[in-house]
């Protein structure tokens, strides 16, 4: 009997949830032929065919989807088993700080696994925008961050790629305008900065409906049907859905967040770096 490598368990629900091949392969951080390559591998080792073409994309067969449940118990068996050792001995003290995004979506799960396992680590949370974030990393007092990321940094120890998402109330706009009413955080904010280029990129005309310094804010807004914003599939819930094509909205490129630790930091931010990196693309988001 073959073994079912974690590895490409985790690129195959990362097809499951980002919904494409190219998508997958920006979470997983491999090249889309390396992807289908993992796949193809796969569908070797169980006999079976898992995935079939679908439209212009690819969907599940009957044995993708048996195979889905399977795959999220595997994997979460594995990070079980390797919080256990890790954290059997470890003490101290771990201070992290995360933007909304992943505070709201993906950490939470995560940061339990981690407490539960390393019981004797105090955890610190720090929830903030980017720049704060990577101030007070560089300042010493958080141990890891998870920020918005514009340029590669030295401390990078992991990055997560996720599309941009146009984003709206179920319900749809309140009113129909020429202009396009956007939700944005103010300033300096990476999607603020994609939302506006993308826009004036194709001469689109907008209007700041509502500016806010946090996610509740914008949330408001587009709950209300008074404005859209960009941000990821973490940000569509409760209300919130991807906008439909006939908006006509331009296209946007990827959102990348990076996983930090500082130089120096000890052995449960270690860990607990680790976990994030290998785990947080696949929490949050979809499954």
């Amino acid at each position: 009997m073959q073994t079912l490598d974690p590895d490409i368990l985790k690129t195959f629900l990362a097809f499951v949830d980002g919904g494409s091949l190219a998508q997958a392969a920006s979470v997983v951080g491999r090249s889309p032929s390396a992807v289908t390559a993992q796949m193809q591998r796969l569908e070797e080792i169980v006999g079976e065919p898992l995935l079939l073409a679908q439209g212009r994309g690819r969907g599940l067969t009957p044995a993708g989807e048996d195979l889905v449940g399977h795959a999220r118990r595997i994997l979460a068996a594995h990070t079980e088993a390797w919080l256990a050792l890790k954290g059997a001995r470890a003490d101290g003290r771990v201070a992290i700080g995360t933007t909304q995004d992943f505070a709201d979506s993906g950490l939470p799960e995560l940061l339990r696994a981690f407490a539960v396992s390393h019981w004797r680590v105090r955890i610190e949370l720090r929830v903030g925008r980017s720049a704060e974030l990577t101030h007070a990393l560089q300042a010493g007092q958080l141990d890891l961050a998870i920020t918005m990321r514009q340029a590669p940094a030295p401390d990078e120890v992991g990055v997560l790629r996720e599309p941009m998402l146009w984003l709206c109330s179920q319900k749809g706009l309140a009113a129909r305008e020429e202009e396009v009413p956007l939700a944005l955080l103010d300033p300096n904010c990476g999607f603020r900065e994609a939302a506006l280029a993308a826009l004036d990129t194709v001469g689109r005309r907008y209007r700041i409906a509502a500016g806010s310094a946090s996610l509740a804010g914008l949330r408001t807004a587009v709950n209300a049907g008074i404005a859209l914003t960009l941000r990821t599939a973490r940000f569509a819930h409760s209300g919130i859905v991807e906008a439909p094509r006939e908006f006509g909205l331009p296209p946007v490129p990827l959102a990348e967040f990076a996983i930090r630790l500082r130089q120096g930091a000890d052995l449960p931010a270690r860990d607990l770096a680790e976990l994030l990196v290998g785990n947080l693309a696949l929490t949050g988001v979809g499954g």
